[in-house]
């Protein structure tokens, strides 16, 4: 019988354990039942405010492009005003005319016909003359050439669904910068790295931090799936680290080596690639400064010959008086990245020229946010008296619109015979003196007094043409298939 009874006991004592787990199981599911209710409210007011925030994007849009509808709807309304303005007076002349001649016709005195016929029969030839080809044809379409294309952004929102935000993978092995592939030149520095030989761990993307180029706290700069990154835009003789890190559904993972990146000083700098290892103490800068607010990014380019340096005695006058200022002289080309598709380069795209008949916007690949700068565009193709423009713009500036049509850029534009300044749209200071083939349009952005200034054929333009610029700007032009342009740098 005791056997029986301690074997009983035994088996209890397991089914006790059983029930006390499944006791404890119960808890948990219950508590489950609670977090999964908190978490259901929580992610239904993320998901609310996430639509709402594309709701009030979306709405902003529209605002936007109602206004732009406005503004051209204005537009057509003026030049057919005018129009009609220019014809009423002309007709009233015209008619006045007429009278005037059906008077002289009844005149009885003959002597006093023929002494004033000769000259009355020229001024009616010479008033049926204005009326010539093209008065009586209008100036402006009814027609709104404005087509709005939505279907990317409908085919988005019918794609718009939740994705999986856990997986039970590891997270990336931190990544390995590939010195050998990692230069500076000009304001441009270019970083590569890879995934350690042996790793397997997937890797959906990484990120790049560089600091403000003066110690202080590191930025994102670049998230993607490129292992190659050009950064513009930075200040010249500035020391920068480096850093990178790679990420994937299950986490970020640590930061590989700090890099110590030093931008060019001067024309001679031939593109940089430092010596390693780099030690981690950073060099007394001359120059202090912030950080630029924009960075031009351009994955997957390669950083080698960045830009093509050129030589002439001209240029090499104009170093050394910038030297003397303690300025950085920077060479730059046209950036095919960022330019309208319509933009055509040629000539190691120091040449650019336009398939089409509406103005398109070209930017410089180097962006200046400090210094002393001067450029000049020569024309080389100059048909049926277009108005380029030619000045300095964001890197975001409206690619399809004369630059200066936007608060994005600061231009000149000039036609054969005048030029105007021009920024967020509006015109100011009209100064007689055009261009023709063969002239030669100077830009002198200078970040110290904050000033950009314009020059034809090395005489300036107007006034100073803009003050209290601040921030990065890039060298812009806009033209059209009547243009052709070239750069000279430096």
């Amino acid at each position: 019988l005791f056997p029986l009874q301690s074997q009983l006991s035994q088996a209890l004592n397991g089914l006790s354990d059983r029930a006390k787990e499944a006791k404890e199981f119960l808890v948990q599911l219950r508590n489950m039942v609670q977090q999964i209710q908190e978490n259901s409210v929580e992610f239904e007011a993320c998901l609310v405010a996430q639509c709402d925030a594309l709701i009030d994007a979306l709405n902003r849009r529209k605002a936007q492009l109602l206004s732009r509808v406005n503004k051209e709807h204005e537009h057509k309304l003026k030049v057919v005003r005018d129009q009609i303005s220019h014809c009423t007076v002309k007709l009233r002349q015209t008619t006045g005319l007429m009278e005037y001649c059906l008077e002289v016709i009844k005149e009885n005195d003959p002597s006093g016909f023929l002494q004033i016929s000769d000259a009355l029969i020229r001024r009616v030839h010479l008033t049926e003359d204005q009326w010539g080809k093209g008065t009586l044809t209008p100036r402006m379409t009814t027609d709104f050439d404005l087509n709005l294309d939505n279907a990317p952004l409908l085919q988005s929102i019918h794609q718009l669904d939740f994705v999986q935000m856990k997986v039970s993978s590891p997270v990336p092995a931190p990544p390995i910068l590939q010195l050998e592939e990692c230069c500076t030149h000009n304001n441009s520095a270019t970083l590569s790295w890879k995934q350690p030989p042996l790793s397997t761990v997937q890797v959906e993307g990484y990120i790049l931090e560089l600091d403000d180029g003066n110690g202080g706290q590191f930025r994102e700069v670049y998230v993607g799936k490129e292992t190659m990154c050009t950064v513009d835009g930075l200040h010249f003789n500035s020391t920068y680290s480096a850093r990178v890190k790679a990420f994937n559904k299950s986490g970020v993972s640590p930061y590989s080596k700090t890099l110590v990146l030093q931008t060019s000083e001067d024309t001679q700098s031939e593109e940089q690639t430092l010596p390693f290892p780099v030690p981690l103490e950073r060099s007394q800068l001359r120059r202090m400064s912030p950080f630029s607010s924009t960075l031009n990014l351009q994955p997957s380019f390669s950083g080698r010959s960045y830009f093509e340096l050129r030589s002439s005695a001209h240029q090499l006058s104009l170093h050394s008086s910038l030297q003397s200022l303690n300025s950085a002289v920077a060479w730059f080309s046209f950036d095919p990245a960022s330019a309208h598709a319509d933009i055509i380069f040629s000539n190691d795209n120091l040449t650019v020229t336009c398939n089409s008949y509406d103005d398109r916007v070209v930017l410089g690949k180097t962006g200046f946010s400090k210094g002393l700068h001067y450029w000049e565009l020569s024309i080389d193709r100059y048909d049926n008296h277009p108005d380029p423009a030619f000045g300095v713009a964001r890197i975001d500036v409206l690619k399809d619109a004369m630059l200066g049509k936007d608060d994005k850029a600061w231009a000149m534009y000039v036609d054969n015979n005048r030029s105007w300044f021009m920024h967020n749209n509006s015109h100011t200071n009209r100064t007689e003196g055009g261009i023709t083939k063969g002239a030669t349009v100077g830009v002198l952005l200078d970040l110290t007094r904050r000033t950009l200034t314009f020059s034809i054929n090395e005489d300036q333009q107007g006034p100073v043409a803009f003050e209290n610029l601040e921030g990065l700007f890039f060298p812009a032009v806009s033209l059209n298939r009547n243009v052709q342009v070239r750069a000279r740098s430096g």
